[in-house]
């Protein structure tokens, strides 16, 4: 009997290295803005946007197969590999992004998992229940990635995407839509009403530096070569359909409930729709899935975040890629930096500082397509078995074109 569980803890353990960056892929993608995204959409645009998924996510998993890809032929993650061969322009690029990335999004997250905290389980008044859940959650995310790392936070992600995925993919069926207008919603069109919500749809699944991060995953794997890449594809395309499953579900809840409203607090006004809808049980499943989304993407961004930071710093003083990075000085700073610095952001306006966020973050997506575009074309730099391919170029020059419109969008609605 010993020997059979050991061998079961044994496989378990396989089956989770095998998929555990799929995990982190999918937790660290899906968050708040997804879900809000996504319900806005299907509240004001109908099930005709439904297309906008699967669009969005075959172009997020080329540009992470390019990254992908090019870690695999070269040994190197996407971050050194733009250092080392395209100079240090990019890294000017990269690195003011990175620092308003990890405070705005931080804050933006430590908010959403307070007002998820809030629901689930009031403490005091609203605001004060807002700020304690907001604080709680910064810091067992902390505490987890500090003493479990990598291994643990495989572990914690995987339930947490479990509950995320089952509670709002439910709830979507709940709901019982019309099954011909879904099918019909994934017929590409662009409504009179919902060109915007195509665009805006289009760019939000996936997430954006979760993509570079997906290198870090991969190498924590030991992944190489040929047979590497096959792995990250069968990652890819575990990972990509359940985020597309889950934001088809949630289109479809929006289209089937009215609301209104901005930021975070509507995913309450949501839950309370669907109370009306289902009942009690509409209401917490949403709120569980809601948790689980924002907090699973909490855990993946305070672990990866810190990653990045450690890695840039080893290359700018030309040491090469980090090593042992999670019990690093730079690591461990940079993770308790932004789970308590970015709290003070939860009550606090942040125009300004999203206006600085929009017209940088608009140049990471083009930015990636362009870089993968140059690398991964480049036969002495990749060998002639990883270069890309024709299908995959013709889908990186779209990404290309349609995040480059995108980014020019997003910059002149901010500098209205």
């Amino acid at each position: 009997m010993v020997i059979f569980s050991e061998a079961m803890a044994q496989a378990a353990q396989r089956g989770l290295a095998a998929i555990g960056p799929a995990i982190l892929l999918t937790a660290t993608s899906v968050g708040a803005g997804d879900i809000l995204t996504g319900s806005l959409a299907g509240a004001e645009a109908g099930l005709a946007v439904l297309w906008a998924v699967p669009a969005g996510i075959t172009l997020k998993w080329t540009l992470t197969e390019g990254i992908a890809r090019w870690q695999m032929a070269t040994g190197s993650t996407l971050l050194e590999g733009w250092i080392t061969r395209l100079g240090g322009w990019i890294q000017w690029v990269f690195f003011p992004y990175l620092l308003l990335f990890t405070l705005v999004t931080s804050g933006m997250l430590a908010s959403a998992c307070g007002v998820a905290g809030a629901a689930l389980i009031p403490l005091g008044d609203l605001q004060t229940s807002r700020m304690l859940w907001a604080a709680v959650h910064s810091w067992t995310a902390l505490a987890l990635i500090w003493f479990g790392g990598y291994a643990l936070l495989k572990r914690v992600l995987a339930v947490c995407v479990g509950a995320m995925f089952f509670t709002v993919v439910l709830t979507a069926l709940l709901l019982t839509p019309d099954w011909n207008a879904v099918a019909g919603g994934f017929v590409p069109s662009l409504p009179a009403a919902g060109t915007g919500w195509v665009i805006s749809l289009i760019g939000a699944i996936g997430g954006t530096m979760a993509l570079i991060s997906y290198g870090y995953w991969i190498r924590e794997e030991g992944r190489t070569g040929a047979e590497g890449l096959r792995a990250c594809r069968s990652d890819l395309l575990l990972s990509y359909t359940v985020i597309g499953v889950f934001g088809v579900a949630v289109v479809i809840i929006g289209s089937r409930v009215q609301v209104r409203g901005q930021g975070t607090a509507l995913a309450l006004l949501l839950a309370d729709q669907l109370a009306l809808s289902l009942g009690p049980i509409g209401r917490w499943l949403f709120l569980i899935g809601f948790w689980a989304a924002v907090y699973s993407a909490m855990l993946g961004v305070w672990q990866s975040l810190p990653y990045l930071f450690t890695d840039f710093l080893s290359l700018r003083r030309g040491a090469g890629a980090a090593s042992d990075v999670e019990r690093s000085r730079p690591y461990r700073v940079y993770l308790v930096a932004m789970a308590t610095i970015p709290l003070l952001l939860v009550q606090w306006p942040v125009a300004k500082l999203q206006l600085a966020f929009g017209l940088t973050g608009a140049m990471l997506l083009p930015l990636l397509a362009l870089t993968l575009l140059i690398m991964n074309n480049r036969e002495a730099w990749v060998g002639r078995a990883f270069r890309t391919g024709l299908g995959l170029n013709c889908v990186l020059a779209a990404a290309l074109l349609f995040f480059t419109l995108v980014g020019g969008r997003e910059i002149a609605q901010l500098l209205r």
